[in-house]
């Protein structure tokens, strides 16, 4: 007998706003309200909130706590000042990836782990494993919910619910303490869409509140809710990774063109030393992104065919609605890697031409 689906603490404001509701990672959660193409846009050109409180968070303290972290991460978090973040990803023994995180520094001896809805409990469970005994961590996912604001007024909107000047002027990839609306948080200048915009984690009780008030403020400035099917076109458009799709236990940062979050002389974390063995013998294949020069939508499972030969499959594909092509991303030879590459994409029985093209496919 299947798992109940599990709901933030926004589903009945969704529902109020008459969102479409779907299973993804075992919770119930909006995949659009108005219809992707239009929240899509919203986001591109002026606003739209997101609710992700389905991520996982992990905090880890005390003065072993950089340390701790590194061994669980390819990046190189002892070089992370206090107030700022880092995109990385955890791998297994093997190198291959478990999950991408984003690292932040909250206090000298406090992180914060933001994981994968569909991974957190493998995660936990991989922290549990590793990080040495007498070290204070704690799974503080589902008391504490997580709201994205994105798009060029993100910041407009902010202003109008009088946020401190700290948050306001917060660089890229930096986090800091605020209080907006009355409700504490933690304010992050990061995201999944290619835009600007901020991250915002509260208490799961407090969402509400933070909720309303960003939608009532943001109204003057085009703000929208904006569901998982516009945040996937989204990030796709600006070549963010997916997990299960992109990256998955079966392929390691190298290959998908994470070599820059992977430091092999910083720090020994797990999974260093069989990286290290695939940098030495060389790469066979890598993640590539191409367009649709044929009519039709690559999606996720679909052959990617070259000479008549199936080298590869569509990782992630759709309508990319800002650069106005069908955009996707799969792994192929490293021969057949170079932008300009014709490949053909298998829809339905029917091989359709496409050509490698470099990434991100928008930039803003």
């Amino acid at each position: 007998m299947s798992e109940p689906l599990r709901e933030t603490a926004l589903t009945e404001e969704h529902r109020a706003l008459g969102a479409r509701l779907v299973p993804f990672a075992g919770w119930r959660m909006p995949v659009q309200y108005k219809g992707i193409k239009n929240e899509h846009e919203a986001v591109r050109t002026r606003a739209g909130l997101f609710d992700v409180s389905h991520m996982g968070e992990i905090l880890v303290e005390g003065p072993q706590a950089i340390a701790e972290v590194d061994r669980l991460v390819t990046n190189d978090v002892s070089r992370l000042a206090t107030g700022k973040a880092l995109y990385t990803v955890c791998c297994n023994e093997q190198g291959h990836i478990l999950d991408d995180l984003i690292v932040y520094r909250l206090q000298d001896e406090k992180l914060l782990v933001v994981c994968n809805a569909s991974n957190r409990d493998k995660i936990v469970a991989h922290f549990a494993k590793n990080l040495s005994l007498g070290t204070p961590w704690n799974d503080v996912s589902d008391a504490w919910a997580l709201l994205a604001l994105q798009g060029p007024n993100a910041i407009g909107v902010m202003e109008s619910l009088g946020a401190p000047q700290s948050l306001l002027a917060l660089p890229s990839f930096h986090v800091t303490r605020a209080t907006v609306a009355g409700v504490d948080l933690w304010a992050a200048r990061t995201g999944y869409t290619g835009e600007d915009g901020f991250e915002l984690f509260c208490a799961s009780e407090d969402s509400v509140t933070l909720w309303r008030a960003l939608l009532e403020a943001g109204k003057s400035h085009g703000l929208q809710p904006v569901g998982l099917g516009a945040r996937d076109t989204l990030r796709l458009e600006a070549r963010l990774m997916l997990y299960g799709n992109d990256i998955t236990e079966e392929t390691h940062p190298l290959e998908a063109g994470l070599g820059w979050v992977v430091k092999l002389d910083e720090n020994d974390f797990i999974g260093r030393d069989a990286l290290r063995a695939v940098k030495a013998a060389g790469l066979d294949r890598k993640l590539v992104g191409f367009e649709m020069t044929g009519r039709g939508i690559a999606r996720h499972g679909y052959p990617i065919v070259a000479n008549g030969n199936p080298v590869g499959e569509v990782t992630s594909g759709s309508p990319g609605p800002t650069v106005g092509r069908n955009i996707g991303l799969g792994y192929v030879p490293l021969a057949l890697g170079k932008a300009g590459t014709t490949l053909g994409i298998e829809i339905r029985g029917k091989v359709v031409d496409a050509v490698v093209v470099r990434t991100p496919f928008y930039k803003r």
